[in-house]
């Protein structure tokens, strides 16, 4: 049942003005950590936090408006050279902005926050009263200090200690638990982006209005363990004027391109088909045409969005892990500016918080490592976004201790993914590749941070569903290099059209390489493969027909250099039928093996768009690429 019974649209404008006035203000938090003396600053996160307290105010939420009315004072307090920002004071007020947001999850929900945490309360009434003995431990960014202490139930909540015992039998448990606060910080954070009104953490605390942290009920589950299927999609998009009116011109064009076809039309019916007509009707027909291509540039712009919107959630988690690791990381961030797809915004957010955990966890050293090699203190880690052609590219790069390829592919060896014999035959990008294997980790022991070796295997799965690329660089003891490569939009697909007989398929253009005719004569088996030499490099060869299991009824022409993140290939083929950018058409009820979509050709003919990387998962990584693997059989 809602608390704001009509009120739901003032709500969903305040959580949405509300929720980009607090990513501005943690952004200004990192920014004053370094500059503590900044009053510009100062005075700027005041206002944030005074116009939310307004807003709030409005809408009877009153305990937000306590939370936001002590942060106000704290920081009028701080620009007025009454109190002095010390780390710890800092710790206080990222508390304070993480419970805000959390209070914003809830009022998406359509009920009244809860009462903030009470140690955050007392220890924002301490400073004010003066009394700030008790904030460097209420603001200790140890991982496991929310769930070291019992749980404690508020009054007219349930016990669940008592709850627990009697389900099993056993005392509820008050040691450190799997919690990760500063998961959960990060994904409050990050899902504001992809969800302003959805933002309440686990799904089990949703539906009811108690255990809102994790030391109001035992047993929480971690955030990372959530799926993406359980988060929301944000449903809005923010589009400039300027573009939809763009839109509307175009429309406005093609109406009138098409009273003119129809006119040309009557007059050919009529029997005029002098050349004048003619040439009146190519005249019409070519106008249509480049007016349907720029109203759908138009309208594809409209769903751009600056990736800027992502980037800034991303200083405070890097400041937060930094700090709980003892480490000193500033993040610096470039490029915000690059438009990408909404809905690949969406899908970024998790592969980048693991790419940045990693650089801050693995990545770079502790401040006394890095002087005794003769580097700064701090540590930079840069997240850049540029767009190149037709491609998006994201580095997300460090200047820490670099990864060794020689220790990835022995720790691979004791982990049991590759033989011995597999990791001598990997060069160098082959062995660092290996860190997206599942199960993969260096740590030798488990924290609430790294271990499990599960973050970079969903990286390179979610680059690779939104047809992209990763590629690390890497040297020891200088830092690391991810670079990410997308497309600028999933809606369409630049495609080469191949033959396989008379039956044509698309492969995406983003793998193909290089095109080149086959000459059996230059064929040669090494290791009872089927190989080419191309410019000094033996690439194996496979036909498109034993890819699909179809008979090889002749051996193929021509030759696509293929190249995907794992591999570089030939794939073998009878003919071509040129490029085409197509419009992906998604199969929802009946997708086979191997198959990304499907498009529809200007004759009207339904070609399939082939997923290489799923055709060619089932070779297995150093497989036989000259075995036929029966994915798609269309008989």
């Amino acid at each position: 049942m809602s608390d704001f019974g009509g009120m739901e649209d003032l709500l969903q404008d305040f959580l949405q003005e509300a929720n980009d006035l607090l990513s501005d203000v943690d952004n200004k938090l990192v920014d004053l950590e370094k500059m503590p003396d900044d009053r510009a600053l100062l005075n700027d996160i005041f206002r944030g936090f005074h116009t939310v307290k307004g807003g709030a105010g409005f809408l009877n939420a009153t305990e937000l408006v306590t939370l936001c009315h002590l942060t106000e004072n704290l920081f009028d307090r701080l620009r007025n050279g009454e109190l002095e920002l010390t780390a710890e004071l800092m710790d206080v007020i990222m508390d304070a902005t993480k419970g805000v947001r959390e209070m914003f999850g809830e009022l998406g929900q359509m009920v009244q926050p809860q009462p903030a945490d009470p140690a955050v309360i007392a220890a924002l009434k301490g400073v004010l009263s003066g009394d700030s003995a008790g904030v460097a431990h209420a603001a200790a960014p140890s991982p496991a200090a929310d769930v070291a202490q019992e749980p404690v139930s508020a009054p007219g909540e349930p016990d669940w200690n008592a709850l627990h015992a009697a389900v099993t039998g056993k005392a509820a448990s008050v040691g450190p638990a799997q919690s990760d606060v500063i998961t959960k910080a990060e994904a409050a954070i990050v899902e504001s982006v992809v969800t302003p009104a959805a933002v309440v953490a686990q799904s089990a605390v949703a539906a009811s209005p108690f255990g809102r942290r994790t030391t109001d009920k035992p047993g929480g589950q971690p955030t990372s363990a959530r799926r993406a299927e359980e988060r929301g999609r944000e449903n809005t998009i923010r589009v400039d004027t300027s573009r939809l009116d763009q839109v509307l011109n175009l429309s406005g064009e093609i109406g009138l391109t098409k009273n003119r076809l129809t006119s040309l039309r009557a007059d050919i019916l009529a029997g005029k088909n002098d050349s004048e007509t003619l040439h009146a009707l190519d005249q019409a027909v070519s106008q249509l045409d480049l007016l349907v291509s720029d109203l759908q540039n138009s309208v594809m712009k409209t769903r751009m969005q600056p990736i800027g919107r992502l980037f800034q959630k991303y200083p405070r988690i890097a400041r937060d892990l930094a700090r709980q690791l003892g480490k000193d990381v500033e993040l610096v961030l470039a490029g915000e500016e690059t438009e990408v797809d909404k809905t690949m915004i969406e899908d970024l957010a998790d592969p980048l918080i693991h790419l940045i955990r990693n650089a801050v966890d693995h990545g770079v050293e502790m401040p006394e490592e890095r002087q005794a090699a003769g580097k700064p203190p701090k540590s930079l880690v840069r997240l850049e976004a540029r767009q190149e052609g037709d491609h998006i590219v994201l580095i997300i790069a460090d200047d820490g201790k670099g990864m060794n390829a020689e220790r990835i592919r022995a720790k691979a060896t004791e982990k049991g993914l590759i033989s011995e014999e597999e990791a001598n035959t990997l060069d160098e990008r082959q062995s660092l590749n290996l860190i997206f294997m599942p199960g993969f980790s260096t740590k030798t022991q488990i924290s609430d941070v790294s271990g499990r070796g599960v973050g970079m295997d969903v990286v390179k799965t979610n680059i690779q569903k939104l047809n992209g690329s990763i590629e690390i660089r890497s040297e020891p003891g200088k830092g690391s290099v991810f670079i990410i490569s997308l497309p600028l939009t999933l809606a369409i697909l630049p495609v080469l059209l191949v033959l396989l007989g008379d039956q044509p398929f698309a492969l995406p253009l983003s793998l193909v390489r290089e095109i080149l005719p086959i000459e059996q004569s230059r064929i040669q088996e090494v290791g009872g493969k089927e190989t080419l030499v191309v410019r000094g490099e033996v690439l194996p060869v496979i036909t498109l027909a034993r890819l699909l299991g179809w008979p090889l009824e002749r051996y193929p022409e021509y030759g696509v250099f293929m190249q995907t993140a794992e591999r570089s290939f030939i794939l073998a083929v009878d003919s071509f039928a040129g490029r085409d950018d197509a419009v992906i058409k998604s199969l929802e009820d009946f997708r086979p093996k191997g198959v990304a979509g499907v498009t529809t050709l200007s004759n009207g003919q339904i070609v399939l768009i082939l997923d290489m990387k799923e055709l060619l998962s089932d070779l297995g990584q150093h497989s036989d690429f000259g075995s036929a693997v029966r994915a798609l059989d269309f008989a």
